[in-house]
């Protein structure tokens, strides 16, 4: 196998390449291009973080088949076939797997006193060279096709790989070391309850009047937060930030996972992108025994900038961060996004990011956009998911961000910093929420996100059981998402600052209180209403009327937040149902409850939500709706 390729250096080589003739100009000399497409190539490269190559199999000008003994003549490299002559299993450890599957270059022999790389990336190796381990000798390279190279190293690097996807994020800042013991949750659960039960049965009016305080307090905090964040929200007007440099490479992951009726619709809609597609990376992540999807993607034309990504399964844990990990490090761009199977994104998102991140501070790591659904019509539960997404991204979170708070991030339509996402140790693949906890690790680690006004557009959950569903893996994620970073208060809040500790606690803290403490508040209605309830009547009336009066407040500051998100948006008509939002919330208390239960008996289930389930979902195009 060795000897096989060895002969590739001991082959005379009849003509020495001109080194100063340019790659285009050969092509040109050749016919393989027109005049005109090389200035094409060639002024994009003036604006794109790209090589000509890309260029021109982008544009579909040149094939990469075609191009290859072009390439191999220009940089004086052997093109070889890593099944024909794959690289010496010796070498496989002088780089590690993420560095080799990231810059696409793995060594290949070592032969005369030379250490060989084999890459498909020859226009970065003199960049990459003070990295690389050399031979007495010195190095140099091979050209191989990165399909090949990723297949290879995917298999080498397997057991490493695997590992790795479900162990990114440091363990103190994870929590995967819940895994087992669900035994002894238990038994500290039964325990809580028999002494919270004992303490009711001993001082029932002190433990009524502190789940009272609790519940003013979270309220309060809560009320405070939006209204704070309301102010801060009203936006500016919306300016093209100024732009500096060339734009840059963006990969964007789509996790996907038995998504057969929204595939082919997911790829129509990506296909609406005006993104130049030489710096356009699209990697649907797929789990490796998940059939059905490929199968559907097979169906349709993947282009040159859309590629899959397997994931292969490991200790059985089958998530989206889990699986985002493992296909971190086979992403091209410097700028990593992520959008779910059904969205729906503007078709100049990606312009618009590359606008903020070359305008960027160097401490903003993330840039967030709008969430919305393109199927409001279709019942009320729809209608009034569409009016919290747009309180919550349009209002909450901007207004948050302004704050200067860590905010929860949203799953999708989410662009990172490369450099950023691996510093932190990637997604917590345990984590159900991993956009939450993700919000929460980047600003302490002193970045930053910004909201940008860009719109995605997505499909509602609009029946019941699913939308409980979907509804309880969030607020469980939100539960391990404070947990874990609530191990250490003390250094969380050195890490935020008094302003972040007090964000965080009023977004999770009052998010949860809200909705599992909601029975005890419907109680206190009742009371304000009439109802013979005995067992509160023994609270003071003031603090019973000041409870009810909190709770009025709070409901009519969602819906006035949920009224005025809606200026611009073409959809005034959905203004009236903002009064059934209260009705809308206390669905969620059910999720809540739900979610409870699961973070004891099983934390890291991941209660997946089926797309494609309205016409819209198969049939909306992109997103048309102003940010």
């Amino acid at each position: 196998m060795l000897q096989a390729a060895e002969q590739f250096f001991a082959q005379p080589t009849d003509i020495a390449p001109d080194r100063q003739l340019s790659l285009g100009r050969r092509l040109l000399e050749d016919g393989l291009i027109a005049p005109w497409q090389l200035f094409y190539g060639l002024s994009a490269l003036t604006k794109w973080d790209a090589c000509l190559a890309d260029v021109l199999i982008a544009k579909s000008w040149v094939s990469e088949a075609r191009l290859m003994p072009y390439l191999s003549d220009h940089y004086a490299a052997q093109v070889i076939d890593l099944k024909q002559a794959p690289p010496d299993f010796r070498l496989s450890q002088l780089l590690p797997a993420s560095f080799c599957i990231k810059h696409a270059i793995v060594p290949w022999i070592s032969t005369n006193g030379q250490l060989v790389f084999a890459t498909s990336r020859p226009h970065a190796f003199e960049t990459l060279k003070p990295a690389l381990p050399a031979g007495p000798n010195g190095l140099r390279f091979v050209l191989v096709n990165e399909r090949d190279l990723h297949e290879h190293l995917a298999k080498v690097f397997h057991h490493d790989l695997v590992h790795l996807c479900e162990t990114r994020v440091p363990s103190e800042k994870s929590c995967r070391d819940w895994t087992g013991g669900e035994n002894r949750r238990y038994k500290i659960i039964a325990t809580l309850l028999a002494m919270m039960v004992t303490i009711f049965a001993a001082f029932p009016i002190e433990t009524l009047l502190f789940i009272a305080v609790i519940i003013l307090f979270t309220q309060a905090m809560a009320a405070n937060m939006k209204a704070s964040a309301f102010f801060k929200s009203r936006p500016a007007k919306v300016v093209r930030p100024k732009t500096h440099g060339k734009l840059p490479k963006i990969s964007v992951l789509v996790p996907l996972y038995k998504e057969t009726e929204i595939a082919r619709a997911l790829i129509r809609r990506l296909g609406a992108l005006t993104y130049p597609k030489a710096l356009l990376d699209v990697v649907l992540v797929l789990e490796e025994d998940d059939t059905q999807t490929k199968a559907a993607l097979d169906k349709g034309r993947l282009t040159d900038w859309m590629r899959v990504v397997q994931v292969p399964p490991g200790s059985g844990l089958t998530t989206k961060p889990r699986a985002m990990n493992y296909a971190l490090d086979f992403c091209k761009g410097d700028v990593i996004g992520i959008w779910d199977a059904e969205d729906a994104p503007a078709p100049d998102q990606l312009e618009i990011v590359a606008a903020h991140v070359l305008s960027a501070d160097g401490d903003v790591a993330c840039w967030q956009g709008i969430l919305d659904y393109y199927n409001p019509k279709t019942n009320w539960l729809s209608r009034c998911f569409a009016l919290e997404y747009s309180m919550w991204f349009r209002t909450i979170l901007r207004g948050m961000s302004r704050l200067g708070a860590a905010i929860p991030l949203g799953g999708t339509t989410l662009f990172l910093r490369r450099d950023a996402i691996e510093a932190v140790g990637g997604w917590d693949a345990h984590n159900v929420t991993e956009d939450a906890d993700l919000g929460i690790r980047l600003y302490r680690h002193g970045y930053r996100t910004e909201l940008i006004s860009t719109v995605t557009q997505e499909e509602a959950n609009c029946r019941f059981q699913p939308w409980v569903k979907q509804r309880s893996r969030w607020l469980k994620g939100y539960m391990i998402t404070y947990l874990v970073h609530m191990r250490r208060p003390r250094l969380l809040l050195q890490e935020l600052g008094l302003r972040g500790f007090l964000g965080f606690n009023a977004i999770f803290l009052s998010t949860l209180s809200q909705f599992l403490l909601a029975p005890f508040v419907w109680s206190f209605w009742l009371i304000a209403l009439g109802a013979p309830i005995s067992w509160l009547t023994i609270l003071p009336n003031t603090l019973i009327l000041l409870v009810t009066a909190l709770f009025i407040g709070c409901a009519a500051l969602d819906m006035t937040l949920a009224v005025t998100s809606l200026k611009g948006q073409n959809r005034r008509w959905l203004a009236g149902w903002a009064a059934t939002l209260p009705f809308y919330f206390t669905l969620a208390t059910v999720a809540a409850y739900k979610a409870l239960f699961e973070l004891v008996s099983m934390p890291f289930y991941w209660d997946k939500t089926a797309h494609g389930q309205t016409p819209e979902g198969l049939q909306a195009e992109y997103s048309a709706l102003s940010p």
